[in-house]
């Protein structure tokens, strides 16, 4: 058996970690801005977030199915993973704050987060059973080619022109809102929405190709994916001039900037964790062993929380923020933060127990 690549471990616990980060501040009316998404165009440390999952869950799809057999039995089983994601995806939209569970189904969200994971893992799993690298990066590039033809050239039955903007002649806010109707996170948009999936399929591709380098007996690895990294963070930073950086909409630039910074982060840290075998983020370790837990669980108590009342006035969430982490002499935007880091080393804690008693839960 191949020895573990810790750096992959580490990553993904290192995000799943940052999901939680910005996902429970105490009070959204204060969150410093690098914690929040861009309002459009533009990349803020948060918006590497997901697409650092994917890339991820990629490089993952490279050592769990290197050696599967290409049969019935194998894509059933990959069938049942992604079902299993999209099903606790739906079950967290339909656990929402203030409503034990959505009784009218005709206003259910249905993407989201895990939903669009299993999708992708789906299709990129699919892929990756039928095809070499070549043809994986090729379909990668086509996509990306694709989406931003089409997004920016095709018009509309009725002539008018397409947009990168946030407006109903965006062809993918026109598709959600055509498709979804009321089943979507924002009346004009969804950020997991129906088109912007193709190119996110594209992030856990490429994470797929850097599995087969770090799979692989090539040397130099780390000189090898520092030297990619700074490819797509040229190429995606040249493609904003056409095609904007955008997680909404998750643009062809956006995927290959944020893999680009995806590749940079874990060029570092393998070489620090797995050539130099130095002692680096072990913590987030026992988070990356059990990601997928993790943040579900992280989910379902968050909006608990806000579920659960404490006498007439508070639930638990606001009753926490307010007893222990509101003082006069801490600005609100930190006492906010520091609500978000409590719940961040919680999980981290949770993470390290399962850890020691060998639990670690498969999707």
């Amino acid at each position: 058996m191949q020895k573990r690549i810790e750096s992959v471990d580490i990553l993904r616990g290192f995000t799943i970690i940052a999901m939680i980060l910005v996902n429970t501040p105490g009070s959204w009316s204060y969150v410093y801005q690098p914690f929040l998404h861009s309002e459009w165009h533009g990349l803020t440390p948060t918006d590497l977030i997901f697409p650092f999952f994917l890339f991820i869950v990629g490089i993952s799809i490279t050592y769990s199915y290197k050696n599967k057999l290409n049969t019935r039995e194998t894509y059933k089983k990959v069938f049942i993973r992604s079902a299993k994601l999209v099903g606790l995806g739906l079950f967290l939209n339909l656990f929402v704050p203030y409503v034990p569970f959505v009784q009218d189904f005709e206003t259910l969200r249905l993407p989201g987060v895990l939903q669009r994971i299993g999708i992708v893992f789906f299709v990129s799993a699919i892929l990756y059973l039928n095809f070499n690298w070549k043809i994986i990066l090729v379909i990668s590039a086509s996509i990306l080619l694709f989406y931003w033809l089409l997004l920016g050239f095709v018009p509309f039955l009725d002539g008018l022109s397409p947009t990168f903007e946030r407006a109903p002649n965006n062809w993918a806010n026109y598709i959600d809102v055509s498709v979804l109707d009321r089943h979507m996170w924002q009346p004009d948009y969804d950020p997991e929405g129906i088109l912007s999936t193709l190119p996110s399929i594209v992030s856990c591709l490429l994470g797929v190709l850097i599995g087969k380098l770090l799979a692989s007996q090539e040397t130099n690895k780390a000189r090898k994916l520092l030297g990619l990294a700074m490819v797509f963070l040229a190429l995606g930073y040249v493609f904003d001039g056409v095609f904007p950086i955008n997680k909404a909409l998750w643009s062809s630039s956006y995927v290959l900037a944020t893999t680009g910074w995806a590749i940079l982060i874990l060029a570092i840290i393998y070489y620090i964790v797995d050539v130099k075998n130095l002692k680096f983020g072990k913590v987030f370790k026992y988070v990356g062993m059990n990601a997928i837990t993790i943040y579900f669980i992280s989910n379902f108590i968050s909006k608990s929380f806000y579920l659960l009342k404490v006498g007439s006035d508070n639930n638990i969430h606001s009753f926490l923020y307010n007893t222990i982490f509101v003082h006069t002499f801490v600005p609100q935007k930190m006492a906010s933060l520091l609500y978000a880091m409590a719940v961040a080393l919680f999980y981290i804690g949770l993470a390290y127990v399962m850890y020691r008693r060998k639990l670690f839960l498969k999707v």
